[in-house]
C-alpha cells in the first residue's frame, strides 16, 4: 500500500532534487524511497575515520577537568 508523505525542504534543495530526478528518469518520491530502502538494511553505524577512532576514550574519567571555562581560558591565553 502506498501513502502520501509531505516533506519540507529549502527551495534550493527541491530544485536540485527535481533536476537530479529528471536526469535519472525517476520521480523525487522514487529517489527518496530508493534511498531509504537502500539504507534500511544497514543497521551498522558508519565506521569512524582512523584518526577520530584513535581519540575515543581519551578524556574518559576526566570530565571535570575538561570544562568549557577551562577551554575558553586556554583559547584566550593562546590567542592573546
Amino acid at each position: 500500500m502506498q501513502s502520501k508523505l509531505t516533506l519540507r525542504m529549502e527551495d534550493s534543495v527541491i530544485r536540485k532534487a527535481k533536476r537530479l530526478a529528471r536526469k535519472k528518469g525517476k520521480s523525487v518520491s522514487r529517489m527518496v524511497s530508493d534511498y531509504i530502502a537502500q539504507t534500511e538494511d544497514t543497521d551498522e553505524e558508519t565506521p569512524l575515520p582512523p584518526v577520530t577512532a584513535s581519540m575515543l576514550g581519551v578524556l574518559a574519567g576526566k570530565a571535570g577537568e575538561a570544562d568549557e571555562d577551562a577551554y575558553r581560558q586556554y583559547l584566550a591565553e593562546k590567542h592573546l
